[in-house]
């Protein structure tokens, strides 16, 4: 149970400041609010420590980063949106980055939109949404550290975080257990094979 897909080939592309060259290779974009966990998530689905870059410090990631998976996918981890310290300027930057990848990308085939399963609906995620809805962009949404949920309450606050994002359904994840791999793995090979 919660497996993923075995990965032969990984390759590292590299970080764009801007839009990456176009591909003819699905992608799979990761967008979060910073420290929600998207890195982890990233290394969890790979299967690899060390794939995404950790860190506990917001706004680590600030380029768009691209891996290649058996050069028959790619997954695209962006600047998280939110709570980093950095200048006005750099924040403004990394929002044009993301929406250009995000608006223009004719690879993108499904984001998997990061919230952390902890909180209830944030507002920076529902604005999120409303865009990609908008804009007509498949997406998963994907709950992160629920294995730091007591049970007794996990079941309410994911049915709170559903309601709160006007969601039909969310994926509870965790890079500790691996809970929800599985899962979101299903979601993207169904996306990617639509696309």
């Amino acid at each position: 149970m919660n497996r993923g897909r075995v990965i032969q080939h990984l390759q590292f592309i590299g970080s764009f400041p801007k839009a990456p060259p176009e591909t003819s290779i699905p992608e799979v974009a990761f967008v979060g609010r910073s420290n929600v966990g998207k890195s982890s998530a990233i290394n969890t689905l790979l299967n690899r420590k060390k794939a995404a870059r950790v860190s506990s410090t917001p706004g680590r990631t600030q380029m768009i980063n691209i891996f290649e998976l058996d050069q028959s996918l790619r997954f695209v981890d962006l600047p998280g949106y939110g709570f980093a310290k950095v200048p006005k300027s750099v924040k403004q930057t990394w929002k044009y980055m993301i929406d250009s990848y995000l608006y223009e990308r004719m690879a993108l085939q499904l984001v998997v939109v990061l919230v952390d399963g902890r909180h209830s609906a944030q507002k920076l995620d529902t604005e999120m949404l409303d865009r990609l809805n908008e804009y007509g962009i498949p997406y998963a949404i994907v709950a992160t550290k629920v294995d730091t949920l007591k049970r007794s309450k996990r079941a309410r606050q994911l049915k709170t975080l559903r309601l709160g994002l006007a969601a039909s359904d969310v994926i509870p994840f965790s890079s500790e257990t691996r809970e929800g791999v599985d899962r979101l793995w299903n979601t993207i090979e169904k996306a990617c094979s639509n696309g």
